[in-house]
């Protein structure tokens, strides 16, 4: 196989004689990778091949079904090793990247209400497209729900930057440099996103410790203590009450 005679841009042009010795292997392989937690460049291959098909070099059906079957085994694979081996590690060395027993069960309770939406857009971000599907498995995400938002999120992730190589084919020069300007910038507004959320529950769990502390307790704010009304002590009794001694 040879490459589009196109010059390639950036990373598609390191990946280039990798995809021409190995072809569709070489994307099973790295996009596989690239979504069970291993640094390799899934997505940049993903585009490459793509770029190949729209150019007459591959497949282009072929490499979008191997792509995403690639991605859903991949965070399939994250989630094994979060399930069978991610709560364990936490309890053991989670301390030293300050992720607590407690940080992890809010976690878990986030992940219980909107866990799939994580697993479905995770994808289109660096990080969290190698990592979802460990955190999933680690927070107990169950199975069953995990599993039809995984192939959602591969075939939504493999069908948009699949598409975008594509139809670049040619002009992959400057698309590609425009659409990495774009994925900064989404990149950004999703941490704000994210920042945003995280200190409203900051500020939310605050609140409800305030709340709990003017509440009181017993024999604060006038409340009544064990043995008597609000503000009245026992003493010894004085002479000349009534049953006093004489």
């Amino acid at each position: 196989m040879s490459a589009p005679s196109t010059p390639l841009p950036g990373a598609l042009a390191g990946l280039a004689p990798l995809l021409d010795h190995y072809g569709y292997l070489a994307v099973a392989l790295l996009v596989l990778l690239d979504n069970c937690g291993v640094p390799v460049p899934g997505q940049t291959i993903l585009v490459l091949a793509s770029v190949y098909a729209g150019t007459g070099h591959l497949d282009f059906t072929a490499v979008l079904l191997i792509a995403a079957g690639a991605a859903a085994v991949g965070d399939s694979l994250g989630y094994l090793i979060g399930r069978t081996g991610g709560r364990a590690f936490v309890h053991r060395w989670g301390r030293y990247a300050l992720i607590t027993p407690e940080r992890l069960a809010r976690a878990e309770g986030f992940f219980a209400r909107h866990g799939g939406k994580v697993v479905t857009v995770a994808r289109f971000v660096d990080g969290l497209r190698q990592t979802n599907g460990i955190i999933a498995g680690t927070t107990g995400m169950a199975w069953r729900r995990f599993l039809p938002f995984n192939l959602l999120g591969a075939v939504l992730w493999t069908g948009v930057w699949g598409g975008f190589g594509y139809l670049a084919g040619a002009n992959i020069g400057g698309v590609y440099r425009t659409a990495i300007r774009y994925q900064l910038w989404f990149a950004i507004g999703l941490g704000v996103l994210v920042a945003a959320f995280l200190l409203r529950q900051v500020l939310r769990y605050r609140r409800r410790r305030r709340a709990d502390g003017d509440a009181g307790g017993p024999g604060e704010n006038g409340a009544p203590d064990e043995k008597g009304e609000p503000g009245e002590a026992e003493g010894p009794e004085e002479p000349g009450r009534p049953g006093a001694a004489d």
